[in-house]
């Protein structure tokens, strides 16, 4: 099948079973316009909650759908391709971090939402790359603060906020693989666009940036910000729908290290096809399933993080 007639099969689908897609911004382009719904990490977990489909399928990765179903017990949770993964939930593994909890007692556990459902159910408050700041910020001053998995992010927090934070040594095979130099060399080719980073990226790569903001704070950057470039510095996903929202600026997507490559993709991200959606929705397959007792640990985090604006 072609593009054109999966896209209008899915359709069909999804009216006759009462079926959502939600879609993350690093989608492929034709995942992100067939998708009732596209957002950031956090946006997908509030999306959640309010859905009234009886199907989700979730066009991302392993813990957004874990997410989705911990949010949603009594709905079925679909995930198109049950190996996309996450390189940064990969790098905390619950046995481990479950030790290093234990290794460190007092401290109030924050996790970011790049986890397994396991290792949420091991934490007090779970945070997105939106809210993490304000989230660490809220706690009380003497506070000592275990922050989990990305170490890249928890070094920022620490560095806005001035809290007392052991962070795990986790890190994002995307945001990792940005390097300084690239974005020199693109300074060079477009000096006057503004460069615009994730703060999953190292510290030599934010100190290059005019912006530093989640996935959806770097949309909303784009799009009300009076420059016509812009470097951008996470998952090439998101130029999709910065340049629809803004089809008269130019966005750049900053290459990896170490690579002929112009753009950096995740490739657990693009695992998720057309095809695989509408198999896993034909077949209703690919069930994400977790046990009760662990669904509701994890689901008091999320909660609390969901309390936060």
């Amino acid at each position: 099948m072609d593009n054109s007639e999966l896209i209008r099969k899915i359709k069909d689908l999804q009216a006759a079973k009462n079926a959502v897609i939600m879609a993350h911004y690093y989608q492929e382009p034709a995942i992100q316009d067939i998708a009732g719904f596209v957002g950031d990490s956090l946006a997908l977990a509030q999306k959640a909650v309010e859905t009234e489909a009886d199907i989700i399928v979730l066009a991302g990765v392993s813990f957004m759908a874990e997410t989705a179903k911990i949010l949603n017990p009594s709905k079925k949770v679909l995930l198109p391709d049950p190996e996309a993964g996450c390189s940064l939930a990969d790098s905390c593994p619950a046995d481990k971090f479950e030790a290093f909890v234990k290794a460190h007692p007092g401290h109030s556990v924050v996790t970011y939402v790049n986890t397994t459902a396991a290792v949420k159910a091991l934490s007090d408050i779970a945070c997105t790359s939106s809210n993490a700041v304000q989230i660490v910020a809220s706690l009380p001053n003497d506070e000592k603060i275990i922050f989990g998995p990305d170490r890249n992010l928890g070094n920022y927090i620490k560095s806005l906020t001035g809290r007392d934070m052991l962070i795990w040594d986790g890190a994002c095979h995307v945001h990792e693989e940005f390097s300084p130099e690239k974005i020199i060399e693109l300074k060079q080719t477009h000096p006057e666009a503004k460069v615009l980073a994730h703060p999953e990226c190292q510290k030599p790569v934010l100190i290059l940036a005019d912006h530093i903001g989640s996935t959806a704070e770097l949309l909303r950057y784009s799009i009300t910000d009076t420059a016509n470039e812009y470097i951008v510095v996470t998952e090439s996903g998101i130029l999709h729908r910065m340049q629809q929202e803004s089809p008269q600026k130019r966005f750049i997507p900053a290459p990896p290290k170490d690579s002929a490559c112009v753009c950096n993709d995740c490739r657990y991200m693009k695992m998720v096809t057309l095809q695989k959606i509408y198999d896993c929705l034909r077949n209703e397959s690919n069930e994400i399933i977790l046990d009760e007792e662990l669904r509701l640990r994890a689901e008091k985090p999320i909660r609390r993080m969901l309390d936060f604006k």
